[in-house]
């Protein structure tokens, strides 16, 4: 039988990513969940062309939409490069299951800061590359790294996986 095809935030697997240059490897992933689905490794912030180390990017509120801005020059927005991204990775990938990292501006699940135009918080959002990817396989498990607590919790998420 093949193994289900899992994206998982790169971080997760222990690639130094991160806009800081540091990861988190998280063990119950990297190994527990490889037993049973082959991994493929993703970085929406580096796959659009963003080193490491790099500048932060956050969600801003503009009007009704909502924005991926790096922090240093709010000008620079990122968002269609991370959704351009996430339809092409969709696309490109036969896709069992999504394991993200939390409250990344490209990753997160309703667990992001969303900022306004004036730079207050102003409440949670999801990441611009994990909502575009919610949006486009609404079927297609998806979990974020706190939701893998144990072994039960990577069974659980196998299990979804596989009747997928």
């Amino acid at each position: 039988m093949n193994k289900p095809i899992i994206a998982v935030s790169a971080c997760l697997l222990g690639q130094a990513v991160r806009y800081d240059g540091k990861d988190k490897y998280t063990s119950l992933i990297a190994e527990e969940l490889a037993k049973y689905c082959q991994l493929i490794p993703v970085c929406p912030e580096l796959e659009i062309g963003l080193g490491v180390p790099r500048d932060k990017i956050q969600l801003t509120q503009i009007g009704s939409t909502v924005r991926a801005l790096k922090t240093t020059n709010l000008n620079n927005d990122v968002t269609d490069l991370l959704l351009n991204f996430a339809n092409q990775f969709i696309e490109k990938n036969r896709l069992s299951g999504l394991v993200l990292q939390d409250k990344s501006p490209s990753c997160g699940i309703d667990n992001v800061k969303l900022y306004s135009e004036a730079g207050q918080q102003i409440g949670l959002s999801s990441g611009v590359f994990a909502s575009t990817i919610l949006s486009l396989a609404p079927s297609l498990p998806v979990v974020q790294a706190s939701q893998l607590q144990n072994k039960a919790d990577v069974d659980e998420f196998v299990s979804r996986c596989i009747k997928l």
